[in-house]
């Protein structure tokens, strides 16, 4: 049974991440010991005491004017109105500040129960530095510490006592969708349109999203989960640490979706590490929806448009197999032909065929188009199945792989696309020696 939803807030640098991540019991959320790292609201599933919730992470609020404090600050204020608890973090090595009792007051005009949670008590002498906190007029302050878990139980004891009834899982997550591609394309301007709620923070500053946010949704009934990737970046321009860990969660969301979809800048064209971006998700397996974004920013003709499909494919010929569509997230231009698009694919990819269609149209490609002989021995596939799918996984039993040229398997491969609609997905073809009897 799912137990609620937790939201964690608290001025910067007081260890929300830490704590988050604790509880998670991996680690989601980036953890640095810079203000500002959390900047989205970042969710994830939790259990204690034989209950299951989620809770959600939140960017530090503050008084002082900072960089993306106004949308910080309406991305805590989402979080609250979902949450059924609210756990307040201050941070006990430093004491009480002025942002404490500025957050302080402002969830004490919310109409939700708040548990108050001292960190950094990492051992007794800091334990009396938790009564300042009663200041706050949050009730009694919990004393913890998020890097080395003590009283992190005790925090999750009082939040659930303090959870209202339990309310049902949803057992179907859905289709899970990765936006990816290089910062500044338009991803969170996407997913916000998609959703139609600014759920991402949106700025024309490259990685302005850090974190990879998972958001569920419905569409037409049917339920989805969409994640917001941080721009991957070259690996010898990721400078910061922070920067580092966004690539590895872009990374993780890609590994974990059922669906990419891989943005393109209309107006800054293709460039270098586009390709190095699309070749995350096909080395990992994934169908990919190609999106070229800003399409309303382009000065077009009635050719423009064939003409940059015929670039995306002669930059991106491992993805041929990807469908292309031509939007702008902005004005919300063809938007609606992304998810049936996400449909598709995603169909495609769990499609299987019958071993006996299979074999029949493997023998048909062999009679009408051998394969060329090499050293006087020609290459032969005698039996053919399908082992898997996502993606669709195909073994050949043949008379030796040896004789396999890359150039033939490729043909078998767009043979089996023709005969089957495999579009969006890749395929693979696994080629074996046939065992004898």
């Amino acid at each position: 049974m799912n137990s609620g939803m937790i939201a964690i807030v608290g001025r910067p640098n007081v260890g929300k991440s830490t704590i988050f991540n604790r509880i998670a019991g991996e680690r989601v959320s980036i953890v640095e010991d810079i203000p500002g790292v959390t900047r989205d609201r970042i969710y994830s599933a939790a259990d204690w005491a034989c209950r299951h919730f989620q809770i959600i992470d939140t960017g530090g609020i503050q008084l002082q004017d900072q960089p993306y404090q106004e949308e910080i600050r309406a991305q805590v204020q989402i979080a609250i109105n979902e949450a059924d608890v609210i756990l307040f973090i201050v941070n006990g090595k430093t004491g009480l500040t002025d942002d404490d009792e500025y957050i302080a007051q402002i969830l004490q005009r919310q109409d939700k129960p708040v548990v108050l949670a001292v960190n950094m008590i990492d051992d007794q002498s800091r334990l009396m530095n938790i009564y300042e906190f009663y200041n706050l007029g949050m009730g009694d302050p919990i004393a913890c510490s998020g890097v080395h878990g003590i009283g992190i139980g005790d925090v999750l004891d009082a939040c659930l006592a303090a959870m209202p009834e339990e309310k049902p899982e949803d057992q179907n997550e859905g289709i899970h969708i990765a936006v990816i591609g290089e910062p500044n394309v338009g991803k969170s301007s996407l997913v916000n349109a998609i959703l139609k709620e600014e759920r991402s923070i949106v700025s024309n500053v490259q990685g302005t999203t850090r974190d990879a946010v998972d958001t569920p949704f419905m569409h037409d009934g049917r339920p989805y989960v969409i994640v917001d990737t941080a721009g991957i970046r070259k690996r010898g321009k990721v400078y910061e640490s922070v920067e580092k860990y966004s690539v590895m969660r872009a990374m993780r969301a890609i590994e974990k979706c059922d669906v990419a979809l891989f943005l393109i800048d209309a107006e800054a064209g293709i460039r270098e590490q586009d390709k190095h971006v699309a070749g995350y998700a096909s080395e990992a397996g994934k169908p990919v929806v190609i999106v070229v974004n800003k399409w309303d920013a382009i000065e077009k003709d009635d050719k423009t448009m064939n003409r940059f499909t015929e670039l995306v494919r002669t930059e991106f010929a491992y993805l041929s197999y990807a469908p292309i569509l031509f939007i702008s997230a902005k004005t919300h231009q063809r938007v609606d032909t992304v998810i049936p698009e996400v449909d598709r694919v995603y169909e495609n990819s769990c499609r299987r065929i019958p071993t006996n269609v299979l074999n029949e149209v493997i023998a048909d490609t062999q009679l009408t188009n051998p394969a060329p002989a090499r050293n006087g021995k020609r290459f032969r596939v005698y039996y053919a199945t399908q082992v898997a799918q996502q993606p669709p996984t195909f073994v050949l039993s043949c008379n030796d792989p040896k004789l396999m040229h890359f150039s033939y398997q490729r043909f078998l491969e767009n043979s089996l696309r023709h005969a089957f609609d495999f579009e969006g997905t890749p395929i693979r073809i696994i080629v074996r020696k046939k065992v004898s009897e």
